[in-house]
């Protein structure tokens, strides 16, 4: 009996895996993640997914243990894995800026750049990342891998620590201040170079990677349509924010007998919304209609 191909996909485990179900419910996929197993349910009978930690899914996709996953840039090169990265995926449990790693010291420390480092105890959980780092200024100092707790370190069992942050509100709490960034990073969605080469899985993994881009591109975005009379059309399209150009289309019951009224529609940032609504109506335009967007695929 032969079995239908599937996707081996891997799910980051931890902080990110409710964004990352929550942006694959947008994007048209249901993750169910059942108690105590690291094989989440998925509504596609083509994808088989594996919840893993982030920090490990870059490395077991290079080795076709997956063919894709869900990592980030800093965990691809921390793991220096040789993978394809299919498509740059900015979503976040706090906000869409990038993750930062970055060199952290006590408040009162003299170190202030990275030749100060030189011989110097740096902890971390990104070892080739912090290794690297230092060879690139020419600096020998000794890293240790930290197991958590990083930023309690300083200064008593680290002078340093590198540590990925993103608001810094972590580092502030524990009185450290930041001396360098050394990597920023984002979400991937990333395959098997092998996986790359077959026909089948690359398919499935662009079409994957077109829907979660859609959803990520109608976030913080409504749809609005209206109907206008043609002696105010002028008048609502220069009341319109100039984010993308609005389609214009005769009603089907709008001809010369009937006024020849107009259908407008078009996409606006959501918290503009309660502003645009009144001044489209003094424009002229009735009807009007907001609705929710989860995708937008140009």
């Amino acid at each position: 009996m032969n079995h239908p191909p599937k996707l081996k996909l891997g799910i980051p485990a931890g902080s990110l895996q409710e964004a990352t179900a929550a942006l694959f419910r947008k994007a048209g996929y249901e993750i169910t993640f059942r108690s105590r197993s690291f094989y989440p349910a998925i509504d596609d009978p083509e994808m088989e997914c594996i919840l893993i930690r982030a920090q490990e899914i870059a490395r077991y996709v290079q080795d076709g243990v997956m063919d894709a996953g869900l990592t980030g840039r800093d965990w691809i090169v921390e793991n220096r894995a040789q993978v394809v990265e299919v498509a740059e995926l900015v979503f976040s449990k706090v906000s869409r800026r990038p993750v930062r790693w970055v060199l952290a010291v006590p408040e009162d420390s003299p170190i202030h750049g990275p030749q100060d480092l030189q011989g110097k105890h740096i902890a971390t959980e990104a070892v080739n990342l912090t290794t690297d780092y230092l060879a690139k200024h020419g600096v020998q100092a000794h890293v240790e891998f930290s197991w958590g707790a990083t930023e309690v370190k300083p200064p008593r069992l680290a002078d340093a620590i590198v540590e990925i942050t993103e608001t810094g509100s972590s580092l502030r709490a524990n009185n450290l201040r930041i001396v360098d960034t050394i990597v920023t990073s984002t979400p991937r969605l990333i395959a098997n170079e092998s996986a790359w080469q077959h026909g089948w899985k690359r398919r499935k993994i662009e079409n994957l990677a077109l829907m979660l881009r859609g959803a990520i591109a109608a976030e913080g975005k409504v749809g609005l349509m209206m109907n206008v009379p043609p002696e105010r059309l002028d008048a609502v399209l220069e009341a319109l924010p100039a984010l993308r150009r609005p389609t214009v289309s005769s009603l089907a019951n709008g001809g010369p007998a009937n006024g020849g009224w107009v259908a407008v529609n078009t996409i606006i940032d959501e918290p503009v919304v309660r502003d645009i609504m009144p001044r489209l109506k003094e424009a002229g335009a009735s009807g009007i209609v907001e609705y929710p967007l989860n995708k937008i695929i140009d």
